[in-house]
Protein backbone atom coordinates (compact mmCIF):
# COMPACT_ATOMS: atom_id res chain seq x y z
CA UNK A 1 0.00 0.00 0.00
CA UNK A 2 1.32 3.53 -0.78
CA UNK A 3 0.54 4.66 2.60
CA UNK A 4 3.32 2.39 3.82
CA UNK A 5 5.75 3.74 1.28
CA UNK A 6 5.94 6.97 2.54
CA UNK A 7 8.60 8.84 4.78
CA UNK A 8 5.79 10.89 6.08
CA UNK A 9 2.23 10.65 6.71
CA UNK A 10 1.35 13.82 4.84
CA UNK A 11 -0.83 13.57 2.05
CA UNK A 12 -1.71 16.67 -0.46
CA UNK A 13 -5.54 17.35 -0.88
CA UNK A 14 -6.26 17.83 -4.81
CA UNK A 15 -7.68 21.29 -5.14
CA UNK A 16 -9.11 21.65 -8.24
CA UNK A 17 -9.45 24.94 -10.20
CA UNK A 18 -5.98 26.65 -10.10
CA UNK A 19 -4.16 25.53 -7.27
CA UNK A 20 -3.13 22.02 -7.90
CA UNK A 21 -0.21 21.58 -10.22
CA UNK A 22 1.92 19.47 -11.70
CA UNK A 23 5.16 21.31 -9.66
CA UNK A 24 2.80 21.34 -6.07
CA UNK A 25 1.86 17.72 -6.43
CA UNK A 26 5.85 16.18 -7.44
CA UNK A 27 7.29 18.59 -3.94
CA UNK A 28 5.19 16.92 -2.25
CA UNK A 29 6.32 13.89 -3.20
CA UNK A 30 9.76 14.56 -3.39
CA UNK A 31 9.45 15.63 -0.08
CA UNK A 32 8.77 12.24 1.26
CA UNK A 33 4.67 12.67 1.35
CA UNK A 34 1.57 12.16 -1.45
CA UNK A 35 1.37 14.58 -4.10
CA UNK A 36 -2.18 14.86 -5.56
CA UNK A 37 -3.01 16.40 -9.12
CA UNK A 38 -6.49 17.73 -9.42
CA UNK A 39 -8.32 16.50 -12.70
CA UNK A 40 -11.08 18.14 -11.76
CA UNK A 41 -12.82 20.38 -14.66
CA UNK A 42 -10.17 19.56 -16.88
CA UNK A 43 -9.98 17.00 -19.61
CA UNK A 44 -8.85 13.57 -19.94
CA UNK A 45 -6.12 14.64 -22.52
CA UNK A 46 -5.15 17.74 -19.92
CA UNK A 47 -5.15 15.43 -17.15
CA UNK A 48 -2.71 13.38 -19.19
CA UNK A 49 -0.62 16.32 -19.80
CA UNK A 50 0.06 17.05 -16.60
CA UNK A 51 0.22 13.39 -15.10
CA UNK A 52 2.97 13.41 -17.91
CA UNK A 53 4.71 16.76 -16.47
CA UNK A 54 4.63 15.23 -12.88
CA UNK A 55 6.64 12.44 -13.72
CA UNK A 56 9.25 14.11 -15.38
CA UNK A 57 9.49 15.99 -11.85
CA UNK A 58 9.40 13.19 -9.32
CA UNK A 59 10.19 9.28 -9.54
CA UNK A 60 8.05 9.01 -6.75
CA UNK A 61 4.26 7.96 -6.33
CA UNK A 62 1.47 10.64 -6.57
CA UNK A 63 -2.05 10.48 -7.06
CA UNK A 64 -5.30 12.02 -9.12
CA UNK A 65 -8.41 12.38 -7.83
CA UNK A 66 -11.38 12.66 -10.27
CA UNK A 67 -15.18 13.87 -9.58
CA UNK A 68 -17.69 11.68 -9.40
CA UNK A 69 -20.89 12.85 -11.47
CA UNK A 70 -24.16 13.45 -10.67
CA UNK A 71 -27.52 13.84 -12.11
CA UNK A 72 -28.96 16.75 -14.17
CA UNK A 73 -30.61 19.26 -12.21
CA UNK A 74 -34.21 20.05 -13.65
CA UNK A 75 -34.03 23.99 -14.93
CA UNK A 76 -36.84 25.26 -12.87
CA UNK A 77 -34.87 24.47 -9.72
CA UNK A 78 -32.29 26.88 -10.50
CA UNK A 79 -33.57 29.59 -13.46
CA UNK A 80 -35.10 32.22 -10.79
CA UNK A 81 -31.34 32.05 -9.02
CA UNK A 82 -29.57 32.85 -11.97
CA UNK A 83 -32.04 35.55 -13.19
CA UNK A 84 -31.64 37.25 -10.15
CA UNK A 85 -27.92 37.10 -10.05
CA UNK A 86 -27.89 38.36 -14.10
CA UNK A 87 -29.55 41.70 -13.03
CA UNK A 88 -25.97 42.60 -10.91
CA UNK A 89 -23.35 40.26 -12.06
CA UNK A 90 -22.13 38.67 -15.77
CA UNK A 91 -23.87 35.01 -15.77
CA UNK A 92 -22.94 32.64 -18.22
CA UNK A 93 -24.86 29.08 -19.78
CA UNK A 94 -25.62 26.75 -17.02
CA UNK A 95 -24.83 23.24 -18.21
CA UNK A 96 -24.70 19.89 -17.31
CA UNK A 97 -21.52 17.56 -17.89
CA UNK A 98 -19.90 14.13 -16.06
CA UNK A 99 -16.38 16.29 -15.81
CA UNK A 100 -15.06 13.64 -18.90
CA UNK A 101 -15.86 10.68 -16.02
CA UNK A 102 -15.55 7.79 -18.55
CA UNK A 103 -13.02 9.27 -20.96
CA UNK A 104 -10.77 10.35 -17.67
CA UNK A 105 -11.33 6.20 -16.28
CA UNK A 106 -10.03 5.31 -19.79
CA UNK A 107 -7.06 7.30 -19.63
CA UNK A 108 -6.34 6.47 -15.71
CA UNK A 109 -6.14 2.61 -16.22
CA UNK A 110 -3.80 3.17 -19.34
CA UNK A 111 -1.25 5.45 -17.16
CA UNK A 112 -1.77 3.45 -14.10
CA UNK A 113 -0.86 5.84 -11.78
CA UNK A 114 -0.42 4.50 -7.92
CA UNK A 115 -3.18 6.34 -6.51
CA UNK A 116 -6.60 7.44 -8.17
CA UNK A 117 -9.36 8.92 -5.46
CA UNK A 118 -13.02 10.45 -5.88
CA UNK A 119 -14.93 12.85 -4.36
CA UNK A 120 -18.54 13.62 -4.87
CA UNK A 121 -19.49 9.68 -4.81
CA UNK A 122 -17.97 6.40 -5.17
CA UNK A 123 -16.83 4.74 -8.36
CA UNK A 124 -18.69 1.75 -9.22
CA UNK A 125 -17.78 -2.17 -8.33
CA UNK A 126 -16.33 -2.66 -11.83
CA UNK A 127 -14.66 0.89 -12.21
CA UNK A 128 -12.84 0.14 -8.93
CA UNK A 129 -11.77 -3.21 -10.20
CA UNK A 130 -10.46 -1.93 -13.43
CA UNK A 131 -8.55 0.23 -11.57
CA UNK A 132 -7.44 -2.24 -9.81
CA UNK A 133 -6.34 -4.29 -12.34
CA UNK A 134 -4.12 -1.66 -13.66
CA UNK A 135 -2.37 -1.35 -10.24
CA UNK A 136 -3.70 1.44 -8.66
CA UNK A 137 -5.30 2.03 -5.72
CA UNK A 138 -8.67 3.79 -4.93
CA UNK A 139 -9.17 6.28 -2.36
CA UNK A 140 -12.42 7.82 -2.02
CA UNK A 141 -13.75 10.60 0.30
CA UNK A 142 -16.28 10.23 2.81
CA UNK A 143 -18.33 12.99 5.42
CA UNK A 144 -20.11 9.72 7.23
CA UNK A 145 -20.22 6.29 8.31
CA UNK A 146 -22.98 4.82 5.44
CA UNK A 147 -20.60 6.41 2.96
CA UNK A 148 -17.76 5.27 4.23
CA UNK A 149 -19.60 1.17 4.21
CA UNK A 150 -20.85 2.17 0.64
CA UNK A 151 -17.29 3.04 -0.49
CA UNK A 152 -15.97 -0.40 1.19
CA UNK A 153 -18.75 -2.29 -0.66
CA UNK A 154 -17.90 -1.21 -3.78
CA UNK A 155 -13.60 -1.53 -2.90
CA UNK A 156 -12.10 1.15 -1.94
CA UNK A 157 -8.84 0.83 -0.18
CA UNK A 158 -8.16 3.81 1.40
CA UNK A 159 -11.47 5.86 3.21
CA UNK A 160 -10.42 10.30 2.60
CA UNK A 161 -12.64 11.18 6.19
CA UNK A 162 -13.64 14.64 5.44
CA UNK A 163 -14.32 16.85 8.57
CA UNK A 164 -16.66 19.90 7.97
CA UNK A 165 -13.64 22.17 8.44
CA UNK A 166 -12.17 21.62 5.48
CA UNK A 167 -12.09 24.79 2.94
CA UNK A 168 -13.47 23.96 -0.69
CA UNK A 169 -16.47 21.52 -1.87
CA UNK A 170 -17.70 19.20 0.61
CA UNK A 171 -17.04 15.71 -0.53
CA UNK A 172 -20.47 14.23 0.17
CA UNK A 173 -22.20 11.56 -2.09
CA UNK A 174 -25.24 13.71 -2.18
CA UNK A 175 -26.10 17.67 -1.60
CA UNK A 176 -28.85 18.03 -0.77
CA UNK A 177 -30.66 21.36 0.73
CA UNK A 178 -32.99 19.11 3.26
CA UNK A 179 -29.89 17.69 5.22
CA UNK A 180 -28.39 21.39 5.88
CA UNK A 181 -30.93 21.38 9.14
CA UNK A 182 -27.93 18.39 10.07
CA UNK A 183 -24.13 19.73 11.71
CA UNK A 184 -22.09 18.07 9.27
CA UNK A 185 -19.22 15.84 10.92
CA UNK A 186 -16.51 17.48 12.62
CA UNK A 187 -13.02 16.09 11.18
CA UNK A 188 -12.01 14.27 15.02
CA UNK A 189 -16.16 12.96 15.44
CA UNK A 190 -16.11 11.96 11.73
CA UNK A 191 -12.34 10.44 12.78
CA UNK A 192 -13.82 8.52 16.10
CA UNK A 193 -17.32 6.93 14.44
CA UNK A 194 -14.80 5.44 11.79
CA UNK A 195 -12.31 3.60 13.28
CA UNK A 196 -15.29 2.03 15.48
CA UNK A 197 -16.94 1.05 12.51
CA UNK A 198 -14.32 0.14 9.18
CA UNK A 199 -11.23 -1.58 9.34
CA UNK A 200 -9.36 0.32 6.30
CA UNK A 201 -7.34 2.76 6.49
CA UNK A 202 -8.24 6.53 6.95
CA UNK A 203 -6.77 10.14 5.95
CA UNK A 204 -8.03 12.52 8.01
CA UNK A 205 -8.92 15.67 5.99
CA UNK A 206 -10.30 19.20 7.04
CA UNK A 207 -8.51 22.46 8.81
CA UNK A 208 -4.94 20.36 9.32
CA UNK A 209 -2.55 22.91 9.01
CA UNK A 210 0.33 22.59 11.60
CA UNK A 211 2.87 19.31 12.39
CA UNK A 212 0.52 19.15 15.83
CA UNK A 213 -2.69 18.87 13.80
CA UNK A 214 -1.22 16.03 11.81
CA UNK A 215 -0.18 14.19 15.12
CA UNK A 216 -3.79 14.57 16.59
CA UNK A 217 -4.76 12.98 13.57
CA UNK A 218 -2.75 10.26 13.91
CA UNK A 219 -3.25 9.57 17.19
CA UNK A 220 -7.10 9.60 16.78
CA UNK A 221 -6.25 6.23 14.33
CA UNK A 222 -5.54 8.24 10.93
CA UNK A 223 -2.97 6.74 8.39
CA UNK A 224 -2.22 9.96 7.50
CA UNK A 225 -3.49 13.61 7.11
CA UNK A 226 -4.29 15.41 3.79
CA UNK A 227 -3.91 18.72 3.80
CA UNK A 228 -4.48 21.77 1.16
CA UNK A 229 -5.07 24.97 2.81
CA UNK A 230 -2.05 24.98 4.39
CA UNK A 231 -0.25 24.62 0.83
CA UNK A 232 -2.22 27.55 -0.73
CA UNK A 233 0.37 29.88 -0.11
CA UNK A 234 3.80 27.52 -1.39
CA UNK A 235 4.85 29.05 -4.92
CA UNK A 236 4.50 26.24 -6.79
CA UNK A 237 0.77 26.20 -6.04
CA UNK A 238 -1.31 27.93 -9.18
CA UNK A 239 -3.47 30.02 -6.05
CA UNK A 240 -4.63 33.19 -7.08
CA UNK A 241 -3.23 36.26 -5.90
CA UNK A 242 -7.05 37.16 -4.63
CA UNK A 243 -6.73 33.76 -2.67
CA UNK A 244 -3.14 33.84 -1.77
CA UNK A 245 -3.78 37.43 0.21
CA UNK A 246 -7.20 36.42 1.37
CA UNK A 247 -6.18 33.73 3.52
CA UNK A 248 -3.50 35.60 5.47
CA UNK A 249 -6.72 37.56 6.81
CA UNK A 250 -8.84 36.89 9.60
CA UNK A 251 -11.98 36.26 8.01
CA UNK A 252 -14.52 33.74 8.92
CA UNK A 253 -15.44 30.68 6.91
CA UNK A 254 -18.69 29.66 6.23
CA UNK A 255 -20.55 27.05 3.94
CA UNK A 256 -22.43 28.11 0.69
CA UNK A 257 -23.75 26.91 -2.52
CA UNK A 258 -23.66 30.35 -3.51
CA UNK A 259 -20.77 29.92 -6.19
CA UNK A 260 -21.33 26.39 -7.65
CA UNK A 261 -24.73 25.14 -6.25
CA UNK A 262 -22.81 22.76 -4.22
CA UNK A 263 -21.56 23.38 -0.44
CA UNK A 264 -18.33 24.60 -0.54
CA UNK A 265 -16.59 26.33 2.38
CA UNK A 266 -14.87 29.77 1.82
CA UNK A 267 -14.39 32.38 3.26
CA UNK A 268 -17.05 34.72 4.08
CA UNK A 269 -17.55 37.89 1.69
CA UNK A 270 -20.47 40.04 0.68
CA UNK A 271 -21.75 37.71 -2.48
CA UNK A 272 -22.24 34.65 0.02
CA UNK A 273 -24.18 36.54 2.51
CA UNK A 274 -26.41 38.24 -0.38
CA UNK A 275 -27.02 34.69 -1.26
CA UNK A 276 -28.03 32.12 1.82
CA UNK A 277 -30.85 30.58 -0.20
CA UNK A 278 -28.96 29.35 -3.28
CA UNK A 279 -30.04 26.00 -4.70
CA UNK A 280 -28.42 22.98 -5.18
CA UNK A 281 -27.79 22.31 -8.41
CA UNK A 282 -24.12 21.13 -9.90
CA UNK A 283 -22.31 22.02 -12.18
CA UNK A 284 -25.27 23.86 -13.51
CA UNK A 285 -24.35 27.05 -11.05
CA UNK A 286 -20.51 26.54 -11.33
CA UNK A 287 -20.67 26.66 -15.53
CA UNK A 288 -23.20 29.63 -14.90
CA UNK A 289 -21.39 31.72 -12.35
CA UNK A 290 -17.94 31.32 -13.91
CA UNK A 291 -18.05 35.36 -15.84
CA UNK A 292 -19.13 36.47 -12.64
CA UNK A 293 -15.85 34.87 -11.24
CA UNK A 294 -13.65 35.46 -13.58
CA UNK A 295 -14.71 39.34 -13.75
CA UNK A 296 -14.13 39.35 -10.12
CA UNK A 297 -10.81 37.73 -10.16
CA UNK A 298 -9.86 39.70 -13.06
CA UNK A 299 -11.03 43.30 -11.01
CA UNK A 300 -9.51 42.15 -7.59
CA UNK A 301 -12.40 42.07 -6.22
CA UNK A 302 -12.75 39.83 -3.20
CA UNK A 303 -16.47 40.79 -2.12
CA UNK A 304 -17.78 38.93 -5.56
CA UNK A 305 -15.45 35.58 -5.75
CA UNK A 306 -15.25 32.10 -4.64
CA UNK A 307 -12.19 31.68 -1.95
CA UNK A 308 -12.36 28.66 -0.93
CA UNK A 309 -10.08 27.83 2.28
CA UNK A 310 -10.57 26.16 5.23
CA UNK A 311 -10.94 27.12 8.76
CA UNK A 312 -7.67 27.28 9.72
CA UNK A 313 -6.82 29.25 6.97
CA UNK A 314 -4.43 32.37 9.12
CA UNK A 315 -1.69 29.29 9.49
CA UNK A 316 -1.23 28.95 6.13
CA UNK A 317 2.75 29.37 5.37
CA UNK A 318 4.44 31.05 2.62
CA UNK A 319 7.21 28.44 2.24
CA UNK A 320 8.18 26.41 -0.84
CA UNK A 321 6.40 22.64 -0.75
CA UNK A 322 9.01 20.62 0.11
CA UNK A 323 10.02 22.63 3.54
CA UNK A 324 6.39 22.74 4.34
CA UNK A 325 6.34 18.74 4.28
CA UNK A 326 9.48 18.44 6.17
CA UNK A 327 8.38 21.23 9.18
CA UNK A 328 5.07 19.57 9.45
CA UNK A 329 6.57 16.05 9.71
CA UNK A 330 9.48 17.35 12.28
CA UNK A 331 6.77 19.58 14.26
CA UNK A 332 4.20 16.36 14.12
CA UNK A 333 7.00 14.28 15.79
CA UNK A 334 7.85 16.80 18.26
CA UNK A 335 4.06 16.46 19.12
CA UNK A 336 3.68 13.24 19.50
CA UNK A 337 6.64 13.08 21.83
CA UNK A 338 5.34 15.74 23.99
CA UNK A 339 2.48 14.35 24.38
CA UNK A 340 3.01 11.00 25.46
CA UNK A 341 5.42 12.48 28.01
CA UNK A 342 2.75 13.73 29.61
CA UNK A 343 1.37 11.37 32.42
CA UNK A 344 -2.26 10.98 32.50
CA UNK A 345 -3.73 11.66 35.73
CA UNK A 346 -4.68 8.27 37.88
CA UNK A 347 -1.94 6.12 35.68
Amino acid sequence: MVLDELRTPIVLAPMAGGPSTPDLAAAVSQAGGLGFLAAGYLSAADTAERIARTRTLTEAPFGVNLFAPAAPTPTDDYAGYLAELSRDFPVGEPRFDTDDWDAKLDMLVGERVRVVSCTFGCPSVAEIARLHEAGSEVWVTVTSVAEARRAIEAGADVLIAQGAEAGGHRGSFMDRPEDDVTDPLSLFALLQLLVANVNVPIVAAGAIATGPGVAAALSAGAAAAQLGTAFLRCPEAGTAPLLRDAITMDTPTMLTRAFTGRRARGLRNRFLLDHPDAPAAYPEIHYATGPLRAAARAEGNADAVNLWAGQTHTLAAELSAGDLVRQLSEDAKAALKKALSHRIQGC
